[in-house]
């Protein structure tokens, strides 16, 4: 093996275990430098890739985490179908204040407005802008909060809900709760105020929440959970389901 040889290999070698894999891609960064540039413009260079790299590849990271059903942007969003929210208020959610703020978002309206659609953008952009986002049907987490009860491993669920920095709670509209379940929902809810961040969407506006949960005196504590610092969106429209996956 020749000289040259070796040290590629060392190269190689460091680079995995200083866990800095695009070094190994140095010699395309030799080959796009300018003549007049040296060895600080090299490792600036190499140390730029490095950190894009790092940025891309933690935003996936996050994004998988999330759970996301499917991946929409808010790009492909159609804003003027909202008679109700203008177009610059949701540009100003995707700035994500309102997580830092530690407030919530309850989208309310019709099916087929694309409430979760919108969630989806929203918990995405969050995703890239570094926060840690869950996404859940209601269904899903009330079944998956029982079962987790059941097997006593609720604790370890529940941390793992309140560490997110977003959690988006899809549907609620659709299923109703039983006794069990809304006390679980309602923790996990009430655990976030002021402390993190909800998007809820829901078919149904606040007085018929009772609809959906065992317990009617709980309803005004939880519905009062979520409006506190809240941003409410009125959503309800014309729909414009289009082809892929159905938005609600």
């Amino acid at each position: 093996m020749s000289e040259i040889n070796v040290k590629a290999q060392s190269i190689i070698l460091f680079c995995k275990q200083l866990k800095l894999p695009t070094f190994c891609d140095y010699e395309n960064v030799i080959r796009q430098l300018d003549s007049g540039m040296g060895y600080e413009d090299f490792l600036l260079e190499l140390l730029k890739i490095e950190s894009e790299q790092r940025l891309e590849n933690n935003q996936k990271r996050r994004i998988k985490a999330a759970k996301f059903p499917y991946i929409k942007t808010l790009d492909e969003f159609e804003t003027k179908c909202l008679k109700h929210v203008k177009e610059a208020y949701l540009y100003e959610l995707v700035g994500c204040d309102y997580i830092d703020k530690h407030q919530n978002i309850v989208m309310i309206g019709n099916p087929g407005t694309g409430k979760t659609h919108l969630a989806i953008s929203l918990g995405l952009k969050a995703c890239t802008n570094g926060y840690k986002v869950s996404f859940y049907t209601a269904a899903t987490l009330a079944t998956e909060l029982v079962e987790a009860s059941d097997y006593k491993h609720l604790t370890k669920l529940e941390k793992k809900l309140s560490n997110a920095d977003l959690l988006i709670l899809d549907e609620l509209s659709y299923l109703s709760f039983n006794r069990h379940q809304s006390d679980l929902l309602f923790k996990v809810i009430s655990d976030r105020s002021e402390k993190g961040s909800i998007i809820i969407t829901t078919n149904l506006e606040f007085a018929k929440w009772t609809e959906l949960f065992d317990n009617p005196t709980m309803v005004a504590a939880l519905v009062d959970r979520v409006t506190f610092r809240s941003h409410v969106l009125n959503m309800n429209g014309e729909s414009y389901r289009r082809n892929g996956p159905s938005e609600t």
